[in-house]
């Protein structure tokens, strides 16, 4: 089973720990002081919020897998949607050990495909999951992007 993923950068963990507990009817599966985490199965969903250095908002969005098999399967996928993948491998983030590897779509967002395999006491430096955003970064051009306009529109 593949699961959506979904991670939003926040300023205040508590408030937005209450905040999502009420909106998903659920108490998060990992709450740390910098980090929590809910795995939903209705709607299937990992959501995580953090503190973590970023800007405030949609940090990144991904597929989280539950096998090796999964995880190969999304990875010729990526290969097909085309653009550079960034292979970040082994890694420990978000409390989590994980193999993963990113891409950016069309308008930029970054995508993170992985398969978690075990937990972790600390959230991990950052750096692999750093070392391949900033790379694609490098090779995209995305470092002198210019800041997104705010747009209004009478739609949600």
């Amino acid at each position: 089973m593949k699961r959506l993923h979904v991670h939003v950068s926040v300023e205040d963990i508590s408030r937005s720990v209450g905040f999502y507990s009420a909106l998903f009817a659920a108490e998060p599966a990992v709450v740390k002081q910098d980090y929590a985490k809910w795995m939903l199965d209705d709607p299937c969903v990992n959501f995580a919020i953090s503190t973590r250095g970023r800007a405030p908002g949609l940090d990144h969005l991904g597929i989280q897998v539950e096998s090796v098999d999964e995880l190969q399967e999304v990875h010729a996928r990526l290969r097909q949607a085309g653009g550079n993948i960034i292979e970040q491998g082994e890694t420990t983030c978000c409390y989590a050990k994980s193999e993963k590897s990113w891409i950016d779509d069309p308008s930029g967002i970054a995508w993170e495909t992985f398969h978690t395999t075990g937990e972790s006491i600390v959230y991990g430096d950052g750096s692999g999951e750093n070392v391949a955003r900033i790379a694609h970064e490098r090779q995209s051009g995305a470092c002198c992007a210019p800041e997104p306009t705010v747009k209004t529109s009478a739609c949600c």
